[in-house]
């Protein structure tokens, strides 16, 4: 019987041991569902150095791209809640895709431990430089007087700036008719020659034409004026209330993160956003930087899966 207990107090102790494993032990997956090159794939990549020194192991950014982002997120919630596979997104996958998509792949309210956001950026609405257009005012007035004429390009059906364009027009009563493209870079070529009328960029996409006076810059949605374009107005000092509208990008895991490994990863991951380097390069692309606790991103993921669901089922907006 002793002999017994012995074994069975070493089978404990070794299951108890390589339980206790030192995490990271093995690489540590960032998961990117997009293409490299884009914004999310640079905070990944600006990230994962400093998670290396902070938490010792090797972090690699991995792109699974595909269905606006639902490929990559899905696998990420079918991973081991291990700390191993880290999803790192914009907003799309997290509160857009899922009401656009059937059957996504994953339930974004239950399938995942939010970490933090890590940085946002407000939209921007500009119009060609030679545009007759020179205030918000004067967009609003054109629409009210002819409704459904002027032309919003966006970076595809879904989008950030399609449905900014979406929730302006609910919010003054507006329509305008939206012109999706394949990616930011054609709906910036077309918007600079003249093609289209305006758009809702991201201020990190549209800043260099703006500050080079090819585009003019009429409203930004932030809460307060950008330090990169403090001569921009918000959209609420020019009297338009509830189109305060952030792009962002943030850190989750699969669902069932161990408490302390989830603490120790949301640390490390607001140290590197705030270490110097690494908050002057963000800041320089357009970037805030939030790094808020798991409770706040919980919070404001379902206050924003809640407001783009809205925005979605009023516009009749549709991923095709």
């Amino acid at each position: 019987m002793s002999k017994f207990l012995t074994f069975l107090a070493c089978a404990l102790w070794a299951a108890v041991a390589a339980h206790a494993e030192p995490w990271p032990a093995r690489p540590v997956t960032l998961v990117v569902p997009f293409p490299a090159g884009g914004s999310t794939d640079a905070i990944a990549r600006a990230v994962s150095p400093k998670l290396q020194e902070r938490l010792g192991g090797t972090f690699i950014v991995d792109n699974r791209a595909g269905a606006g982002g639902t490929v990559g997120t899905a696998a990420v919630k079918r991973a081991a809640p291990d700390g191993y596979t880290i999803l790192v997104s914009s907003l799309g996958p997290y509160v857009i895709a899922p009401h656009l998509i059937k059957n996504p792949g994953y339930d974004p309210l239950k399938d995942f431990d939010y970490l933090t956001v890590a940085v946002q950026a407000p939209n921007v609405l500009t119009v060609p430089a030679a545009s007759p257009h020179r205030s918000l005012a004067d967009v609003i007035a054109f629409e009210k007087a002819h409704p459904g004429k002027m032309s919003f390009a966006s970076a595809g059906n879904g989008t950030s700036d399609h449905l900014t364009a979406a929730l302006f027009w609910q919010v003054t009563g507006t329509s305008g008719i939206h012109v999706p493209y394949k990616g930011g870079a054609p709906a910036m070529t077309d918007l600079l020659g003249g093609q289209v009328d305006a758009t809702f960029m991201n201020i990190n996409t549209g800043l260099a034409n703006i500050r080079a006076g090819r585009l003019r810059a009429l409203a930004v949605t932030s809460a307060r004026r950008s330090p990169l374009l403090p001569e921009v107005p918000t959209m609420e000092e020019l009297g338009i209330k509830g189109v305060t509208v952030y792009s962002w990008q943030a850190f989750a895991a699969p669902k069932g993160l161990p408490p302390e490994l989830k603490s120790r990863l949301q640390a490390a991951l607001v140290s590197a956003l705030n270490d110097a380097a690494v908050k002057k390069g963000l800041l320089d692309l357009g970037f805030e930087i939030v790094a808020n606790t798991p409770e706040q991103f919980t919070a404001f993921q379902a206050a924003e899966f809640a407001r783009w669901k809205r925005v979605i089922e009023v516009g009749k907006i549709t991923a095709e």
